[in-house]
């Protein structure tokens, strides 16, 4: 008796201390891969600084090849999309990381350490997995930040997306407030309207939203991972809507959030269909 509570006392110890939650309530991990097997679209959030964010990108990438095994395509929000042959080329081997941050031009592209990405890629290398640059180039962004669809030229037109709307979800929409204006006077008011600043966010998520729709209409026995920013999953807004409206499937948002961080925010539940504390 007394060693069947200790191993009882010892599943309850591991389920407390489980730092995943889905739809606001504590999961194991038996109930994680149920929901991942279930998944065809996997966002997987990030804070781009936090090595945290990334380890649980990379626990979510090998649980699924655990239970899907190789059909499985990885999207990247930091590639755009005219860098695909050269993702391409360091996915089968025929260059070396050298070389593919150096053709990239990882440091200006995106910025952000690569050393938190290595495993990531490491592993779809390795298991021989397909990869996709999902962004659209910055300057894109930008301009569309500054003047709208007009000051694109038709060659910049070709790199987004073929059919652009705005999200109208609520809380989606006070996170795009939140960033355009911040706390008291911001320089991005003087250079741009709030219109053009979310037009210029759904040309961003749109345009990834398309390519990994597009992919599985071509693939439809694929799961798909998108690895992006937190603010790209958020509320099941930006790229799950831009992919759920385009084609049929069953979308699973992961918000990758601190210990510290989760502290100050009032109501989790609604961030994404599972929040995942690190």
């Amino acid at each position: 008796m007394k060693i069947f509570l200790l191993f009882l006392g010892l599943i309850l110890n591991s389920q407390m201390n489980a730092n995943y939650y889905y739809k606001g309530k504590r999961i194991d991990e038996e109930k994680l891969k149920k929901l991942i097997k279930k998944a065809d679209v996997i966002y997987v959030g990030e804070e781009h600084t936090s090595k945290g964010s990334h380890e649980i990108q990379l626990d979510v990438l090998k649980k699924t090849y655990e239970i899907k095994n190789s059909k499985i395509c990885v999207g990247f929000e930091m590639l755009n999309r005219t860098l695909q042959d050269i993702l391409d080329k360091y996915i089968n081997l025929e260059i070396s990381e050298e070389e593919f941050l150096k053709q990239v031009n990882w440091e200006k592209e995106w910025g952000f350490d690569f050393n938190f990405y290595k495993p990531i890629f490491d592993f779809i290398r390795e298991k021989k997995l397909k990869a996709i640059a999902l962004n659209v180039p910055r300057k894109i962004v930008s301009k569309v930040a500054r003047g709208g669809f007009s000051v694109l030229d038709d060659n910049e037109k070709k790199l987004i997306a073929r059919e652009i709307n705005i999200v109208k979800d609520k809380d989606y929409n006070e996170y795009l407030k939140k960033t355009f204006y911040g706390h008291g006077e911001n320089p991005m008011n003087k250079i741009m309207s709030f219109d053009n600043y979310k037009l210029s966010m759904a040309v961003w998520n749109e345009s990834m939203g398309e390519k990994v729709s597009d992919f599985l209409g071509e693939n439809p026995n694929y799961t798909f991972i998108v690895i992006a920013g937190n603010g790209h999953i958020m509320y099941n807004a930006a790229i799950p809507w831009s992919v759920k409206k385009r084609i049929k499937v069953k979308n699973l948002s992961v918000y990758t959030i601190s210990k510290e961080e989760i502290k100050n925010i009032k109501e989790i539940k609604d961030l994404a269909d599972i929040i995942w504390e690190y």
